[in-house]
């Protein structure tokens, strides 16, 4: 008969934080560090980084702006869900618009979090895609 490994707590959520805004990346960073069920894992500051990392670190999830310079997040979405289509993706923009939703959606994005509602509805984001 094969032993059990023995059980404990969760292994945290792999994250990769994305944004091209030093302060925000650095506001998300330490926002998410302080739970124990997440790890930021790594960090971008452009599409082109995030889905170098994204390759190599192989997160559970990546945080992703839209608006930023190299790559937008749109694309970088695109080539993380082609590539590793395990990795959810939620991106986080400063825009509402419908019409950046729905790209995010038809490039692969498992959530949208708008920046003003960052508090409000991260967690339930971050959650709804775990269990994905």
């Amino acid at each position: 008969m094969k032993a059990l490994p023995p059980s404990g707590p969760p292994s945290p959520l792999r994250i990769l934080v994305v944004d091209d805004q030093p302060l925000f990346l650095e506001y998300l960073t330490t926002t998410l560090g302080l739970d124990e069920r997440l790890a930021v894992v790594g960090q971008a500051r452009d599409g082109q980084e995030a889905a170098t990392l994204a390759c190599s670190l192989a997160p559970d999830l990546v945080l992703m702006d839209i608006d930023m310079p190299v790559m937008d997040g749109i694309e970088a979405t695109r080539r993380i869900r082609q590539a590793l289509p395990s990795i959810q993706v939620v991106i986080v923009s400063g825009s509402d618009a419908a019409r950046d939703v729905d790209r995010a959606r038809c490039a692969g994005a498992s959530g949208y979090v708008t920046k003003d509602r960052l508090v409000v509805d991260l967690d339930a984001a971050i959650r709804a895609v775990a269990v994905a």
